[in-house]
């Protein structure tokens, strides 16, 4: 409004002056030594030159008003999101992958995996020793109560995330609502994404180590069935048959 009143007077002063310039220009030689000679015609003519000088001025305000509009709302739609959650959700997620690094005994590394399946329940060696026979059991039942303990702290962690979860949405919803411009909104968008991608990961992580604990646990439970099959054959061999009184 500050640039439109000074425009607009600066529009005015131009247009009493140039009308001033063409009275003057139009006024007879004598007159501007002697008396004063009064035109009715070129008075008319220099208020319409006037007139139309200051609509042409008054456009070419509103034309300079308008790019201003449209430069102030092209840069609003430049402008940045003053919110970032970015490196928080990152920080987040890279400790949910860090729990999953530390698992215990038995870690998510399929090569791992296969090797300790293969020691410790696909072959178990029925014909050992019954010490050995006790220890593979109680090693196959460390891998159970590890995995489970793993489970515990992964759930514990997305659990955690959950509140910081709920602000976050708040403020990235407050920060779309009152978006600047279409940048702001846009990258307001794109943080509610990348949160979604953190609870996903949560999600996974979460799924993930509850199912390692659960295939761990039934694992074990088979080998025992197996292992305890064989100690049973073992004691009955060893016990003395059972003869009904009388017989030899």
């Amino acid at each position: 409004m500050t640039l439109h009143r000074s425009l607009r007077t600066l529009a005015m002063t131009a247009a009493l002056g140039i009308a001033g310039a063409t009275a003057f220009a139009s006024t007879p030689a004598q007159a501007q030594f002697g008396g004063i000679v009064y035109d009715p015609s070129n008075y008319a003519q220099n208020v319409l030159t006037a007139a139309r000088t200051l609509e042409q001025i008054n456009n070419q305000i509103r034309m300079l008003q308008n790019q201003a509009n449209s430069l102030i709302n092209e840069a609003k739609n430049l402008e940045r999101l003053p919110t970032d959650i970015i490196q928080p959700l990152q920080d987040q997620i890279r400790q949910t992958q860090q729990l999953l690094n530390q698992a215990q005994r038995i870690a998510y590394d399929v090569g791992e995996i296969e090797a300790a399946f293969e020691a410790q329940y696909r072959n178990v060696p029925l014909g050992a020793s019954q010490q050995t026979m006790v220890d593979g059991a109680e090693t196959r039942w460390k891998n159970s109560i590890a995995g489970f303990e793993d489970a515990l702290k992964v759930q514990a962690s997305a659990v955690a995330n959950i509140e910081g979860s709920r602000e976050a949405i708040g403020t990235l919803v407050g920060a779309s609502q009152s978006a600047a411009g279409a940048l702001q909104a846009a990258q307001a968008g794109n943080q509610l994404l990348a949160l979604q991608a953190r609870q996903l990961a949560d999600l996974t992580a979460t799924l993930a180590a509850t199912s390692r604990a659960q295939a761990l646990d039934a694992a074990e439970r088979a080998t025992a069935k197996a292992q305890a099959r064989e100690q049973l054959r073992r004691f009955l061999a060893t016990r003395p048959r059972y003869l009904p009184s009388g017989s030899k």
